[in-house]
């Protein structure tokens, strides 16, 4: 990879690729150089229109897309909302105490009837 980026390195400052001028940034980078890679290099790209291919070239990843997350629910009305729940809990509660009494009361007058 490091000869494709030499290699664009020389293009985009109007350099010629030459097996040279790739060896001279190759060293330049503190990289052993490998002749072969470079001639290689060299001939893969000769028939290549490099900004052609930049244009037309394809991201390795495209980026997921982000969801959208629904609007976190204020503390205040969290806690309204049970205080609320609380309150229904307790008046059914009662409600059924009371409704549970009365029946009592009348079986009790059932007896003495």
């Amino acid at each position: 990879m490091e000869y494709v980026y030499a290699a664009l390195l020389l293009h985009n400052s109007g350099k010629e690729i030459t097996e040279d001028s790739v060896s001279a940034i190759m060293e330049a980078a503190g990289v052993d150089a490998d002749k072969g890679k470079i001639k290689g290099l060299i001939s893969a790209l000769s028939d290549v229109n490099i900004d052609e291919a930049m244009t037309q070239a394809q991201p390795a990843y495209a980026p997921a897309p982000v969801a959208p997350q629904a609007p976190a629910a204020a503390p205040e009305a969290e806690k309204a909302g049970k205080e609320e729940t609380k309150k229904e809990t307790k008046e059914e509660t009662k409600e059924e105490a009371e409704k549970a009494e009365g029946e009592g009361m009348e079986g009790l007058a059932s007896l003495f009837g």
